[in-house]
């Protein structure tokens, strides 16, 4: 009988709501989350709380990408913290920011650090590549994204 360590359940917890986000089942993802939910995101001088912050987040993504792919490349952990380096891919089928639907296929990527509080994720704090993906759906063509 295999048994797993504390971070191995993080790490396996943090797979199961990015398949959720996904597929699209951001309800059963927001379950993952803790009740006072904390997001540090670019942009925000201070940080966001609550369940309702990430799942408006995730639903304005979902919207403008609904065919959003989550690769994790690299994922590891200590303490109550696991670490991932993820390549987001989809389609710009949706307005984004300031940025109308351009059909496009994009692909960038995020560091993201999480902490776990039991079998809740408590905190994240995300540095996506924005600028990377601004270039891609701005009015100028952008290149094929590669990995």
């Amino acid at each position: 009988m295999t048994t797993s360590t504390p971070v191995e359940k993080n790490m396996a917890l943090l797979r199961t709501a990015y398949r959720w986000v996904e597929s699209g089942d951001l309800d059963a993802a927001e379950q993952l989350l803790s009740e006072d939910f904390i997001a540090n995101v670019p942009g925000s001088p201070d940080p966001l709380h609550g369940r309702e912050t990430w799942r408006t987040g995730t639903q304005i993504m979902k919207d403008a990408f609904p065919d959003l792919k989550i690769d994790v490349q690299d994922m590891f952990g200590a303490g109550d913290k696991v670490t991932v380096l993820v390549h987001f891919q989809a389609t710009h089928l949706g307005a984004f920011q300031q940025f109308e639907a351009t059909g496009r296929r994009i692909g960038y990527r995020s560091v993201e650090v999480y902490r776990f509080d039991g079998d809740r994720i408590a905190e994240e704090w995300v540095a996506p590549d924005l600028i990377s993906l601004f270039r891609q759906i701005s009015s100028a063509p952008a290149p094929t994204p590669s990995r």
